[in-house]
């Protein structure tokens, strides 16, 4: 009997953790500091905000989809929040929400051009990329926004936990991976998500909803990344209008080096998590080693390359 296909899953879910644990062991060898409590929290209060995207960019890639706009939208999402307690003098909570509100519009606008009018994610998330970028420049005047409450960046406090500090927003982040993998592994909504993304027509044959699973999908996605924007506001203490213009990519790479089949139906989102530790392992490594940060991208572009790989071949190997 032939047992790979039951190997190949653990395997492929184990890859990033194994992956982490190298790196670390790896640049503890090698640099004096990295194991230092301190920098070791520095690294998660620098994930957090790609982190909390990350989670909808998986949810998304589940679906065998992709969205371009995650940064743009979590940066929109950020400015919104931010000018309506600047300038408006609204109630913190209020304006967080609005900002949450506008990036599930963008996860909603995304889900219906998908889903409605059938067109390709890729192209979908692209203009809505360059919608929500000249938004964020036409709203914010260019200009960042500054002299924010207390109330709005204290998920960027810390509180001491053995030798680190600790940011409140880190434990938000461990909490929404938590609450996102209850929700796919537990309940059949989650379960649903897997369906669509690994065999859509089957999925709708045995009367699953998949436009409205996919639709839901993109707009859960949205709110994740206004949860982010908030986080981002929390870690700079500003609403930034030029942020956002990486952590697309950045995302992406989390979630491929995570294990979440670019091809949709298979993946962990804890996963997701490790990946985003993994790329900000490596950057405050090889930093630490005083290494270049050309050579920081030129690695991680190379993380991305065998993750995508070995993807490619256990998908192979299973059929």
């Amino acid at each position: 009997m032939d047992t790979s296909k039951s190997k190949l899953p653990p395997i492929s879910q184990l890859g990033p953790f194994i992956a982490l644990l190298i790196a670390c062991v790896f640049f503890s060898i090698t640099t004096d500091h990295f194991f230092s409590g301190d920098n070791l929290s520095l690294i998660l209060q620098q994930v957090m905000v790609v982190g909390v995207i990350a989670i909808g960019q998986t949810l998304i890639i589940l679906t065998a989809g992709i969205d371009l706009s995650c940064g743009m939208v979590m940066a929109l999402g950020s400015i919104v929040m931010t000018k309506l307690v600047a300038d408006m003098g609204l109630p913190v909570p209020i304006a967080v929400l609005a900002g949450i509100g506008v990036t599930a519009l963008f996860g909603l606008l995304n889900g219906l051009l998908v889903t409605r009018i059938k067109l390709p994610p890729f192209i979908v998330t692209l203009g809505t990329f360059n919608i929500a970028f000249a938004i964020t420049q036409l709203y914010s005047g260019a200009q960042t926004v500054t002299e924010l409450p207390e109330s709005m960046t204290w998920l960027g406090n810390t509180f001491p936990l053995g030798s680190a500090n600790v940011s409140f927003g880190v434990l938000l982040m461990i909490a929404l991976y938590l609450g996102a993998w209850f929700w796919l592994r537990e309940t059949g909504a989650g379960r649903h998500v897997y369906a669509v993304g690994n065999n859509p027509e089957a999925t709708r044959l045995v009367g699953i909803p998949t436009e409205r699973v996919l639709l839901g999908v993109y707009v859960l996605a949205g709110v994740f990344y206004g949860i982010a924007s908030l986080l981002a506001v929390a870690r700079t203490g500003v609403g930034d209008p030029n942020a956002g213009q990486t952590e697309n990519l950045d995302a992406i790479t989390a979630v491929v080096l995570g294990g979440t089949s670019l091809f949709g139906g298979r993946g962990v989102i804890l996963g997701s998590l490790a990946g985003a530790v993994v790329v900000g392992v490596l950057r405050n490594g090889l930093t630490l080693m005083g290494v270049s940060s050309v050579y920081q991208v030129l690695v991680t572009g190379i993380l991305v390359i065998l993750a995508v790989t070995v993807d490619q071949l256990s998908r192979k190997a299973s059929r």
